[in-house]
């Protein structure tokens, strides 16, 4: 069964939020927010008529305007002109005016309608996380498959290497013993030539 929602307000940054949610948790959560903004009184339920209506249009779907504002509340709200905020003729900040709660009696159709749409905004919003975790894990697993190619050129043209390597230290190994057997023999031949060429100039 479909949980009932409730419309929560906050402030982040220059924009107001509001979001129709079945807990505090789910609006924190959508909101992104790394701190219990309730428990802060950064946030709270709203129950401003038109509020309450945006949000339960677009259920699950955080709803940004102009922070100090009382434009409507809209997915993609332009940033605000006046930073300063509009001001009541209490000088108070619009926002922060207590809020009347709504006199029209409650549309428990509309209700259970909204709650079957945060549903499926919820179930949306899984399934856009599950379809992004998998083409992560499909990018990780081609940047692997990239690095274990690479890793395997590597070994195969070390081995080759290695193998050449040994080939020409062999060669050189070959070359320096015939190269020592030719010095004694040299040594053997120019020894016995210069005592020929002694015993001729004798």
């Amino acid at each position: 069964m479909a949980r009932k929602l409730k419309t929560y307000q906050t402030s982040l940054g220059f924009f107001d939020q509001a979001i129709a949610a079945p807990s505090m948790k789910a609006a924190l959560e959508a909101w992104g927010a790394d701190s219990n903004l309730f428990h802060q009184g950064a946030a709270k339920e709203s129950h401003d008529p038109e509020v309450v209506a945006a949000t339960m249009a677009k259920p699950g779907v955080v709803l940004r305007r102009p922070v100090g504002t009382d434009r409507p509340f809209s997915e993609h709200a332009e940033l605000p002109t006046d930073l300063g905020g509009r001001r009541t003729s209490e000088g108070h900040p619009k926002e922060l005016k207590d809020e009347k709660r709504s006199s029209r009696p409650v549309d428990k159709a509309a209700e259970r309608k909204a709650a079957l749409a945060y549903e499926r905004e919820q179930r949306r919003r899984e399934l856009e996380r599950a379809k992004e975790e998998a083409a992560r894990q499909k990018a990780r697993k081609r940047g692997q498959q990239m690095v274990d190619e690479a890793q395997a050129a590597l070994d195969k043209a070390e081995q080759e290497h290695a193998k050449r390597a040994a080939a020409i230290q062999a060669e050189v190994e070959t070359l320096e013993k015939k190269s020592q057997t030719e010095e004694a023999r040299w040594d053997k031949e120019k020894e016995r030539l210069e005592a020929a060429l002694r015993r001729a100039r004798g």
